[in-house]
């Protein structure tokens, strides 16, 4: 351990800490030297995205000391950007310890004069969104680690307009909360009469928002009783999904009880995420059972959602996050231009690494395709921008994020779950499920296929070799990639465009941002890019073909896989 690490467990130990707390990390000094170096070498740092780590004493933890101190930093932040009353809403999600952070988050705002809204219990994350903009308030907070393992919990901020913070905002209260180096500097209590407890109402007005994204609810009312699942994996999307999914009509709903209560220890799965087969493999069970139409799940701050839907062969099969976007895009294009209510000035927004079909289908509709950097805020940044020049209908990103409306700044699982059973509702009237619809679009703009894989670095030396491999690809770019010539390379941290066949730099327009995107000759596209917030690097492959006839489905799939196999073994990423 090095001098400055044991500097820092001293403070711990000898400072105003709890007995408690000084009693964990005297119990580390015996049995765990590592874990203590782990959980003191560094700062946990108060990111872009907020806080994100591990539960525990330290510096480089979640607890409630770091909790309060990025608090105050936030707030004073707040306070110099705000002239008279300053107003924020708290939420949180199932995890453990969450409510406990909420409350303390809570406490130090409104120890620094704030007007504090605090959720009464757990709520989704789209809500506190919601409630930021529907309350008036400057800013908020939302404590959750959304998918990662029970060990983590979040500290996620938000801005005025409802979406996380984004340039300057997230930059200068990244220097506030890295200014409070004491407890002392905390205001940890005191002002009780400045907090208001909201649920119920702000329940009402957010399914009555949902209700009117709805294209078709004749279409529902028609077909009320599609058999749906929904699983909320433990989490928090209990309290509005199942409510919303009757407000729009539906009627034959199935919860999967066995993940129906919340529960910060994820007791059926080990990641509770819908990405993860695992998570959604009790709802798989019970749709099955049943014959359902459609299975949908939601992680435990209710922004990410999952599905599942029997493919050609009655087999029943998880779409991946870029599936689910093409279907759900193309649904609002399609169902909006054919109802009569699609305008000129129609826009739809996805991320850098999120499936390029949805710009092809968005060019077969006449609609603006955006892509911007990965993360809502990125999405919800460009809805201001637009604002009374173009139409949001709505957003998406792979990693299973979808937006559906402008009411909402940040990524909206609960929406989405109750448009993708509108979506299934509106093909089941065309006699046709979602799995038929999927290969039909891919047989009018070419059949897409994405994967992704993602390397974990552990300890102290990860994020180096992270560093040294984003910094090897940028020194000497790979010219081709499985027998493929890279044509071009896009790099957004230096902004600029390298097209390797002539020469020509051209610059990039989007916000700096640690990612590398290879273009290949083929119209394959591989992306890099680094975690903000673990030690990890996540590479992004999408590749393509023409799809001629329904009937070559899988030879063409077999194809594709071929080809990402091809290339992760060319890049020796493993």
């Amino acid at each position: 351990m090095d001098n400055q690490t044991q500097q820092r467990v001293n403070s711990w130990l000898q400072g105003n800490y709890d007995p408690e707390t000084k009693a964990a990390i005297q119990d580390l000094q015996k049995n765990n030297p590592d874990e203590l170096n782990d959980a003191f070498y560094q700062t946990l740092e108060f990111g872009t995205g907020g806080l994100r780590g591990i539960m525990g004493p330290g510096t480089n933890r979640m607890n409630q000391y770091t909790v309060g101190m990025a608090t105050q930093g936030y707030a004073n932040y707040l306070r110099q950007q705000v002239t008279g009353e300053v107003r924020v809403a708290i939420a949180h999600d199932c995890r453990n310890n969450s409510r406990k952070f909420a409350e303390i988050t809570a406490n130090v705002m409104a120890a620094n004069g704030i007007k504090v809204f605090l959720f009464e219990s757990l709520r989704p994350t789209p809500e506190l969104s919601f409630a930021i903009r529907t309350l008036h308030c400057h800013g908020g907070v939302v404590l959750t680690a959304s998918h990662n393992p029970k060990e983590y919990n979040g500290y996620k901020a938000y801005w005025n307009d409802g979406g996380q913070l984004v340039p300057p905002h997230d930059k200068n209260v990244m220097i506030e909360v890295g200014k409070i180096e004491s407890l002392d500097e905390v205001k940890w209590g005191g002002g009780a009469q400045n907090i208001t407890s909201i649920g119920k109402d702000m329940d009402e007005a957010f399914i009555e928002m949902s209700k009117s994204q709805s294209v078709y609810p004749d279409i529902i009312a028609q077909q009320h009783d599609l058999s749906i699942v929904y699983t909320p994996i433990h989490g928090s999307g209990i309290m509005l999904v199942p409510d919303d999914l009757k407000r729009y009509g539906f009627t034959n709903i199935h919860i999967v009880q066995e993940q129906a209560t919340p529960d910060g220890n994820f007791p059926t799965v080990v990641n509770p995420n819908p990405e993860e087969p695992g998570a959604m493999s009790l709802g798989l069970k019970l749709a099955q059972s049943i014959d359902a139409d459609i299975l949908a799940g939601t992680d435990p701050d209710s922004d990410r959602v999952g599905i599942g839907i029997k493919d050609h062969k009655g087999k029943w099969v998880l779409m991946n996050g870029n599936q689910t976007a093409v279907l759900a895009f193309n649904y609002l294009m399609e169902a909006r231009k054919a109802k009569g209510i699609a305008t000129p000035n129609d826009m739809v927004v996805k991320t850098i690494v999120t499936s390029d079909m949805i710009d092809v289908l968005a060019g077969k509709y006449g609609v603006h395709c955006y892509n911007v950097l990965t993360g809502f805020k990125w999405i919800a940044e460009l809805i201001k921008e637009k604002e009374g020049k173009e139409h949001y209908i709505i957003g998406g990103e792979e990693s299973y994020g979808l937006m559906v409306g402008d009411k909402v700044r940040d990524k909206d699982a609960v929406t989405a779950v109750a448009i993708l059973c509108e979506m299934a509702a509106y093909e089941k009237q065309k006699g046709r499920s979602l799995y038929d619809k999927l290969i039909e679009l891919y047989k009018d703009c070419g059949f897409y296929k994405e994967s992704l894989i993602s390397l974990t670095k552990k300890g102290m030396h990860g994020q180096e070799e992270i560093a040294q491999m984003m910094e090897g690809y940028r020194q000497s770019p790979p010219t081709t990639i499985a027998g493929v010539a890279v044509k071009t390379v896009l790099d957004y941290q230096k902004q600029i465009g390298r097209n390797l066949e002539n020469g020509e730099i051209y610059p990039l327009t989007l916000p700096k941002s640690n990612v590398l995107q290879f273009l290949l000759a083929d119209g394959t596209k591989i992306s890099a890019r680094p975690s903000g917030t673990e030690p990890k690097i996540k590479f992004y492959f999408s590749v393509n073909a023409p799809l001629a006839d329904v009937a070559d489905y899988e030879k063409v799939e077999a194809q594709l896989d071929a080809k990402i196999k091809s290339i992760i073994d060319d890049m020796n990423l493993k």
